[in-house]
């Protein structure tokens, strides 16, 4: 079943049982409430009905009984109007109740003195009557000289709370289905909204399956508008990944194809009697140190990717490290022509380090330095301390510089600047990525920075003096 209807059905489901409920709820309560309700109204026309016997009874005994049940309205024979009074009053029968409520009034030897409905003949004994009780009184001697029952069997009160029920229960369903008909209208936008989205992240996923790219309109700042725009740069990130892909399988056929070319010329020429064995060993060994070279790049990258980087610190001076690849460096600056300087303090404190790691780590930003100056420019390295937590480790040349473009994208794997390849300069992409990777294994963070192109770059490396290496 669709994502759609299953979110239109559960919350159609939702607000049926929701209305149901309330129904049932507002049903039984209301019952429960109304029943208290009418027995208080029954009490209270049972009191009064009880009052005007009790001031008729007073005056006249049980003979005037009719008299006081026409008036208050219990009599429903037709009554005669009476003859206007001596103070013009016109005195005339009050018919309250149009539906017929039985009265029985008791002497007080619970003998009937009066039935409304001439259901008990006057002078009979009963016992167990029903509705609401109150006692009729001599007001005179204040004694109780009887007992009024008002509704007997409680016919019409009940009948009353029920019709009031029906109708109550008949206009809340008919409102209950109009909350059902808007909850259908309203599920049905809202699954559309919630599986548009959705739908469309599909079509755009099978498309990308297929090596096409699309983007997915991003219409609000929630969870979906967050998910459509979350699509979008994954999106993005697997075009450039898709890019640098490219470019890898570009660098690196023609990393491998350069010196195994050389290797063929050399062999060939070796075979031929054009090259001498020794001049031909030599260019051959130096290739093949070329392949291993780039092989070794790999190794380190795939050790990254699936978090084999294992360190082995040791608390080592830093000034040690860098004076020892100054010289490991300084042979190949001297071939270029590119002074290479260290300036850095001898009292540099010790901090936990793989030596081997982090002197591919520099050695491999010290090479980049080196194949991006020319000859006549300059290196330099420099360390020092900054607030006493970390130690900066920088390493300028005053080369070709880097584009603004270029910055945000030099520690990628497998990228390589515009420039560089320009001007000729071997590489995979991989030694920067590399490095990255090496440093913050040591709870570090690198960072380049150059003003342009011609302008020479920096490359500096934070190191807490302190720390813990990931696990």
């Amino acid at each position: 079943m669709p994502l759609r209807w299953r979110i239109m059905g559960a919350t159609v489901i939702v607000v049926v049982l929701t209305v149901l409920v309330s129904v049932g709820v507002g049903y039984y309560a209301t019952q429960s409430r109304l029943g208290i309700f009418v027995a208080q109204i029954g009490d209270d026309e049972a009191v009064k009905l009880a009052q005007r016997l009790s001031r008729e009874y007073t005056a006249s005994g049980w003979q005037t009984v009719d008299a006081a049940l026409s008036e208050a309205g219990y009599i429903y024979s037709p009554a005669p109007q009476r003859e206007r009074g001596e103070g013009g009053e016109e005195a005339h029968t009050e018919l309250f109740h149009q539906d017929p409520v039985r009265i029985v009034v008791v002497d007080a030897d619970e003998r009937v003195v009066k039935d409304n409905l001439s259901e008990l003949r006057p002078g009979l004994f009963v016992t167990g009557l029903t509705g609401h009780r109150a006692p009729v009184l001599d007001l005179t001697a204040n004694r109780t000289v009887g007992h009024v029952y008002v509704d007997v069997n409680q016919e019409l009160l009940s009948s009353e709370s029920h019709g009031f029920l029906s109708a109550l229960l008949y206009i809340t369903l008919i409102a209950g289905v109009l909350t059902v008909g808007v909850a259908i209208l309203l599920a049905a936008w809202l699954s559309q909204r919630i599986t548009a989205p959705v739908a469309a992240l599909t079509e755009a996923t099978q498309a990308i399956a297929h090596g096409d790219t699309t983007r997915l309109p991003v219409t609000s700042s929630d969870e979906l508008g967050r998910m459509s725009a979350a699509f979008n740069r994954m999106t993005s990130a697997l075009e450039t990944q898709r890019e640098l892909r490219r470019r890898l399988i570009n660098d690196v056929s023609h990393e491998l194809n350069t010196p195994l070319s050389v290797i063929l010329l050399e062999a060939r020429g070796l075979r031929d009697g054009l090259q001498t064995p020794v001049d031909a060993s030599a260019q051959i060994i130096q290739e093949v140190d070329r392949l291993r070279g780039l092989v070794t790049d790999l190794d380190w990258l795939a050790e990254t990717d699936h978090g084999e980087l294992r360190l082995n610190l040791e608390a080592g001076s830093v000034n040690h490290l860098l004076v020892a690849e100054v010289e490991r460096w300084q042979p190949q600056a001297q071939a270029r022509q590119v002074a290479l300087s260290l300036q850095a303090p001898a009292d540099l404190p010790h901090v936990p380090l793989d030596r081997m790691r982090m002197s591919q780590a520099l050695g491999n930003l010290v090479s980049n330095a080196l194949h991006s100056t020319d000859a006549g420019g300059s290196i330099a390295i420099s360390a020092g301390l900054q607030d006493d937590r970390a130690l900066a480790i920088a390493i300028a040349d005053d080369g070709i510089g880097i584009d603004a473009a270029d910055l945000p994208h030099l520690f990628d794997r497998f990228y390589r600047t515009d420039n560089s390849r320009i001007r000729g300069i071997a590489g995979s992409g991989l030694g920067l990525a590399i490095t990255r990777a090496i440093v913050e294994a040591h709870s570090g963070t690198i960072a380049v920075v150059s003003d342009g192109l011609g302008q020479g770059s920096t490359v500096t490396i934070h190191l807490p003096l302190d720390h813990s290496p990931p696990q």
